[in-house]
C-alpha cells in the first residue's frame, strides 16, 4: 500500500469499555435536549460579548431580585449559568475526542479507497488470463459512468 495515514485496531474489551462510556454519558446526561432546525434559528444567540454581559446581569440581579417581577426565577437564572460553566469543558474534550474519531474515520476511509485503487490498477494489467475478469468488472463497475440522455427536442 502507498498509504497508510493511521493504523487502528480495536479489541472486543476496548469496544466494550467505549460502548459502556457511551452508556454512562447517556444515563447522566437525561437533562441534555435536541433542537429542530427551526428552533435553532429563532434562539436567542449569546455570543463572547453577549456571554460578559450575561454574567455581569447574574451578579446584578442576583443582589437586587427585587427589582423583578415576581414570575422571574432567580435561582433557576442562577442554575443555567452554574450548568453553563459545568457543561463547557465537559463539551471541549468530547469535542476534542469527536473531531479525532472523524479525522480517524476519514483516514481510514482514505487508507482504503487509494489501497483498492491501487488494487484494481495491479489487478487489471496482472490479472489477465487468471480467471479473474468476471471480478475486474464487477470492481470495475464503479467507474461506470451513466452518459446523460438527450432532452427529446421540443415539438
Amino acid at each position: 500500500m502507498t498509504q497508510n495515514r493511521i493504523s487502528l485496531r480495536f479489541n472486543d474489551d476496548d469496544l466494550a469499555a467505549v460502548e459502556g462510556a457511551i452508556a454512562t454519558l447517556e444515563q447522566h446526561l437525561t437533562g441534555l435536549i435536541g433542537l429542530t432546525p427551526d428552533e435553532r434559528r429563532e434562539l436567542t444567540k449569546m455570543g463572547d460579548k453577549s456571554e460578559a454581559f450575561c454574567r455581569q446581569a447574574v451578579i446584578t440581579l442576583g443582589k437586587h431580585p427585587d427589582v423583578l417581577p415576581r414570575n422571574f426565577d432567580v435561582d433557576e437564572y442562577r442554575a443555567d449559568l452554574a450548568a453553563l460553566d459545568a457543561l463547557r469543558p465537559l463539551l471541549t474534550r468530547l469535542q476534542r475526542v469527536y473531531d479525532r474519531m472523524v479525522d480517524s474515520e476519514m483516514a481510514l476511509g482514505s487508507d482504503l479507497m487509494v489501497a483498492s485503487l491501487e488494487g484494481y490498477a495491479h489487478l487489471k494489467v496482472a490479472g489477465r488470463g487468471d480467471g479473474l475478469d468476471t471480478l475486474k468488472e464487477a470492481l470495475g463497475a464503479r467507474f461506470n459512468r451513466k452518459r446523460r440522455q438527450e432532452p427529446e427536442p421540443a415539438v
